[in-house]
């Protein structure tokens, strides 16, 4: 998931996940004033230290701290636009794959009486998650199974009757997206939905912003994050730069990276396809669907 799901996700989220590959210290700061308003999902490379003192590999350890803050509220409206109706009609089960800091996970918990298999590998999001269940009741949190793990290692079968992949689809690479694909097959009974914002369709001519998140006062400090995008020998990079300010000064400055792999429609409808999932008509407009025929 990237941290970055309503900004016209998932510009990105097709943007909500990607793959963070870099992170700027905490020590870092600068001079210019902050305005900002947006965040995705990664799976972390391995780790490494560049001669500049970036550190890759450290998966949302800086998104999940902005996270709720700046997108929160947006982030849990769409959810709700996206994903309640076909949650309501959920009887067997849901399947949540790149469940991030819980935000989606909440809101088919509570739009849906069926059980829920939220699966999130990335440790800092699992404990945003966690977090987020805790101030649940004890009914609600008996419905979720937490899988730490990719979907692909879950080992799930014919357990839900509707899957949402929220912000996440775009971040995998093409090999990951296309087992993804049929471990949400395997994992889906006879008739069940597939719901995914897709991945953007191009690579952006050059570096340009996409948007900015915030800004949030809290206390006598202002939360914002800056967002660019740019290509990147086939892939999309997505820069989060976030700013905490105070008095017109900007006391830190964090940056974390995330991928995003372009797709078209004809190639997101062939790997389906091939993982026997048919593209349906998609509720909005700015969701695809697939659905596994009935037997």
């Amino acid at each position: 998931m990237v941290p970055f799901r309503g900004l016209g996700e998932r510009a990105l989220r097709a943007a909500g996940a990607w793959k963070a590959t870099s992170v700027l210290p905490d020590t870092s700061t600068v001079s210019t004033a902050v305005r900002s308003r947006t965040l995705p999902a990664t799976r972390p490379n391995s780790f490494g230290r560049t001669a500049v003192g970036e550190m890759f590999g450290a998966g949302y350890t800086v998104s999940v701290e902005f996270y709720d803050l700046l997108q929160g509220e947006t982030d849990r409206r769409l959810a709700k636009r996206r994903f309640a109706e076909a949650a309501g009609r959920a009887r067997h089960g849901i399947l949540d794959v790149g469940a991030g800091t819980g935000i989606v996970t909440e809101t088919l918990l509570t739009a849906s009486a069926a059980p829920i298999h939220a699966v999130e590998p990335a440790a800092p999001m699992r404990a945003a998650l966690l977090s987020r269940l805790a101030g649940l009741g004890a009914d609600q949190r008996a419905r979720v199974t937490l899988h730490p793990e990719s979907i692909e290692r879950a080992g799930l079968e014919d357990v839900a009757d509707l899957a949402v992949a929220s912000n996440i689809i775009a971040c995998l690479d093409p090999a990951t997206r296309r087992s993804t694909w049929e471990a949400v097959s395997r994992a889906l009974l006879p008739d069940g939905l597939l719901l995914f914002d897709p991945p953007p369709t191009e690579l952006p001519t050059g570096r340009e912003k996409v948007g900015r998140l915030g800004p949030v006062r809290v206390g006598p400090d202002i939360y914002g994050a800056d967002i660019t995008r740019e290509p990147d020998a086939g892939f999309v990079r997505m820069v989060f730069t976030y700013h905490v300010e105070r008095d017109g000064r900007v006391l830190r400055q964090q940056r974390e990276t995330f991928e995003l792999w372009p797709a078209s429609a004809a190639e997101i409808g062939a790997e389906l396809e091939a993982q026997g999932l048919q593209l349906v008509q998609a509720p909005h407009a700015d969701l695809l669907a697939a659905r596994r025929p009935a037997r």
